[in-house]
């Protein structure tokens, strides 16, 4: 007979029950894997559409122009004002306090602002009242200076030379983001205000944006090209709206990418389990194939009653999947919020659930696919021999619609995946990957097949179990490889982030840091810190900003305005950087190649390079660099390359010139004060600040130990966010653990019976699964080993480019854990078959 669609469903709904009993499987692992495509796809395009829709708002304009140290000229200054309408800010650091407290005293970020910001966004103070720029003496204070000084709106504030009234208390500053990473809490105040602290000097350590809102059918970017051909020289750093936060543009793009890999990986590992689902289901319905087929059935007729149900299951599924992953976007948000622009709330993105339900519908074709057309081709005495005599597999029928299913997953995942090359290439390893463990789990079978048997029976027992007809070792391999691999990958990821975090931010670092301290002031400053802690070791170095805007051999220089492109790692050539001069090789420094100039050089201008620097560019000795510096273009030859100790906190710079380079141009100087152990007390402390305060109103004085609690914080949460993102994997890898094992215990269900029938006891019969169990966990868990670890290198490296420090013992001990649930499993799922009775499981077969 040939039943139609709608027969052939009355008879797949008459086999399915609300608790999908058979198919539980199919639903976890479809539900695991389309949840997290749901939760990626709408948080990633949620992020960007906020990142395109506030970048004005994030930037305070349609381009903004800083520039370092220095004010425009007269001359730049009329050329941005003809572009559209123009608004000046300055932004630096600085140090606040109560008037007449010299020991509540906080580092702020000071950021100045005119009449006409902000140019986009809407400014908000506590509560939600609408503000703009402060006008006069006032100043907007974060929550941050509130809090740690004890000041609200109507107290005042003293910042340099100048005595603020605290006017409101920042709720919403629309350019925040756009900020990037600050030493401290915000404090705005109008350009009068900024006068009156006396804090912007010749060489001071000042940065001036110049905020432009375009007629809308103005270009930004021809129009920042525009200046940089006018002013070549001037050291203008520009952004334009698209580009409001680079490094906040990288971390999502970094942060998409790993996303990517966890969606697909989970996804992968889904694939597997609906496989053993669906086999494990379909063997159980066994007999009602077989009757079917000798009451009449086509193989047609058996395709369509079970593809309909599987359908039904895969609908259930996919539709709880993509409820929980946008359940779980707020989630996410939330422990993300404050380092990306996004909503805490629930979010809808029509496109990336209608993609997270193709990838589920496709993969649950895919993989149910062979054991579905393996069933439908059998004859009806082959199936009730099955238990006997196991049906072969006949791969041939199956290879074109997993080929097709295959290649729709891939074509999606390339197609919708901004890294496209990624994604091809995770596809294409995880496809190499699968193979592996399949001819291992071939080659397994077959070394088992030619081992001498060994004396004991059940280990002899065991061993023929890996190769017997029917033998699972295949398929238990591949989903054994694949969970422990799983497992290994969380765990180097995570102990790898928690030594860079330990590295990264270090315990052991100066106790503050000076900035912007007057040359004249040096024996001042030396005085009142010595006076406070006789002990501490002073270190100070000359103080500038400047950008790179050439290299390279000077026959054929090349310009930082005219690269399409700036390498990932070429951070330095990212706007204006630190710059110093020295006679000496600094502390905490190595020469690599070339050498040291003399103490009382007079020569060429000369400049020593950091090493990282020069692999990312191809420098060489004897190649030049130019930077910019108030302006004016400098040139110098590379005369050696530095291995610098980014770790020791200290004053590091990627350039460092001879002294008569650059001695000549305006500078402050920048400081460090490390203090003994014996004087790191509370007084001591404040003695230092209050001093310094007094002495010099003009520096910046930032303590150490805040700043790096923030710098963990940041890290922690960031580090937080990928492990819970990971562990979606993880726990699809859980699943298919549990599932593999409860496949195999289906079709070892017969197996124990007649063993049982033979005089087996429980106990023998447990040994010899524990033993089996045991064989494979110990060939598995070095493979897993070497593939978790292999892929967490890959992500911490090359995706966060982090260090590769992996905590061994505790990503052993997950690994030892890991073997402990696959045992336990095997242990849990065999218990069942421990108490069947073999009388009744024979009228049962």
């Amino acid at each position: 007979m040939n039943l139609s669609w709608s027969a052939a469903w009355r008879l797949a709904r008459r086999g399915l029950d609300w608790r999908f009993r058979g198919l539980r499987l199919l639903l976890v692992c479809l539900v695991l894997g389309t949840a997290a495509l749901a939760a990626i796809g709408t948080l990633t395009g949620a992020i960007r559409t906020e990142l395109a829709a506030r970048g004005q708002a994030m930037l305070g304009g349609d381009i903004e122009f800083t520039l370092a140290a220095r004010t425009a000229s007269p001359s730049e200054r009329a050329a941005l004002d003809r572009l559209g309408t123009l608004s000046v800010g300055t932004r630096l650091q600085a140090l606040a306090r109560r008037p007449g407290d010299l020991a509540a005293t906080l580092p702020v970020e000071l950021k100045s602002v005119d009449a006409r910001w902000p140019l986009y966004g809407r400014f908000t103070l506590e509560g939600g009242k609408p503000a703009g720029a402060p006008v006069g003496m006032t100043a907007w204070i974060a929550p941050g200076v509130a809090d740690r000084l004890g000041v609200r709106p109507g107290d005042r504030l003293q910042i340099g030379q100048a005595v603020l009234n605290v006017g409101g208390v920042i709720g919403d500053e629309p350019d925040r983001l756009g900020e990037g990473f600050s030493l401290g809490p915000t404090v705005i105040i109008s350009e009068q205000a900024l006068a009156a602290t006396g804090l912007v000097q010749v060489g001071s350590m000042a940065r001036t944006k110049y905020r432009l809102r375009l007629p809308a059918s103005a270009d930004p970017q021809a129009q920042a090209d525009a200046v940089k051909a006018q002013f070549p020289t001037s050291g203008f750093e520009i952004r334009t709206r698209d580009k409001a936060s680079p490094g906040l543009d990288r971390f999502v793009s970094r942060m998409g990418q790993f996303l990517v890999l966890v969606a697909l990986a989970a996804l992968a590992i889904a694939g597997i389990g609906i496989g053993n689902g669906v086999s494990s289901y379909l063997e159980a319905r066994r007999s009602s194939i077989a009757t079917l087929k000798i009451l009449g059935a086509t193989s047609g007729d058996v395709a369509r009653i079970f593809l309909l149900q599987l359908a039904a299951a895969s609908a259930v599924a996919i539709a709880l999947g993509l409820a929980l992953g946008v359940a779980a976007t707020p989630l996410i948000g939330r422990a993300l919020q404050g380092l990306l622009p996004i909503e805490t709330g629930f979010v809808i993105d029509p496109l990336a659930l209608a993609v997270a339900a193709a990838y589920g519908l496709l993969i649950a074709l895919t993989f149910a696919a062979p054991p579905l057309i393996r069933a439908r081709d059998f004859p009806a005495m082959a199936l009730m021999r099955a238990r006997v005599a196991p049906l072969a597999v006949r791969w041939r029928a199956s290879a074109l619609p997993v080929a097709l299913g295959v290649g729709g997953i891939a074509a999606l995942a390339v197609l919708t995946s901004p890294q496209k090359l990624l994604a091809a290439g995770f596809l294409g390893g995880a496809a190499a990957l699968f193979v592996a463990l399949a001819a291992l789990g071939f080659g397994l079978t077959r070394l088992a097949a030619h081992l001498p048997r060994p004396k004991g029976a059940i280990a002899r027992m065991a061993l023929a179990n890996l190769h017997r007809p029917g033998a699972q070792t295949s398929a238990l391999v591949v989903a054994l490889g694949f969970g422990l691999a799983a497992f290994m990958l969380l765990a180097s990821i995570q102990t790898s982030l928690d030594a860079n975090i330990a590295r990264r931010v270090p315990t052991k670092a100066p106790d503050y840091f000076v900035l912007d301290l007057p040359p004249a002031a040096l024996p001042q400053f030396d005085a009142v810190v010595h006076k406070a802690a006789p002990g501490a070791v002073i270190r100070t170095v000359p103080a500038m900003r400047g950008s790179i805007v050439a290299y390279g051999p000077e026959s054929h220089m090349i310009r930082v305005a005219d690269l399409k492109e700036i390498p990932d790692d070429a951070w330095a050539l990212r706007g204006d950087r630190g710059l110093t001069y020295a006679a000496d090789l600094p502390d905490g420094n190595v020469l690599t190649e070339g050498s040291w100039w003399p103490k009382d050089y007079t020569g060429e201008p000369l400049v020593s390079v950091d090493e990282q620097l020069r692999t990312v560019l191809g420098l060489k000795l004897g190649d030049r660099i130019t930077i910019t510096l108030l302006g004016v273009e400098r040139s110098a030859r590379i005369a050696s390359f530095r291995r610098i100790d980014w770790d020791s906190m200290g004053f590091n710079y990627v350039l460092v010139f001879s002294p008569n380079a650059i001695a000549d141009a305006p500078h402050n100087l920048a400081a460090t004060v490390s203090l003994p152990a014996s004087e790191k007390r509370a007084q001591v402390r404040r003695a230092i600040l209050s001093g310094l305060v007094t002495a010099l109103p003009s520096s910046s004085v930032i303590e150490i130990g805040p700043v790096l609690g923030q710098v963990r914080d940041i890290l922690s949460q960031m580090g937080t966010a990928i492990l819970a993102a990971a562990s979606v994997a993880v726990l699809a890898g859980m699943a298919v653990l549990a599932g593999a094992i409860a496949a195999a215990r289906e079709r070892r269900q017969y197996d124990s019976v007649i063993l049982r029938v033979l005089g087996a006891s429980r106990g023998q019969l447990l040994t010899l699964l524990l033993a089996e169990y045991g064989l494979l966990c110990a060939l598995l868990a070095l493979v897993a080993l070497a593939l978790g670890t292999g892929a967490g290198w890959l992500v911490v490296t090359q995706l966060f480019d982090f260090a590769w420090l992996p905590d061994w013992p505790r990503v052993l001990g997950v690994l030892a854990l890991g073997v402990a649930l696959v045992m336990g499993l095997a242990l849990a799922g065999s218990l069942s078959l421990l108490r069947t009775r073999p009388a009744q499981a024979l009228r049962e077969l």
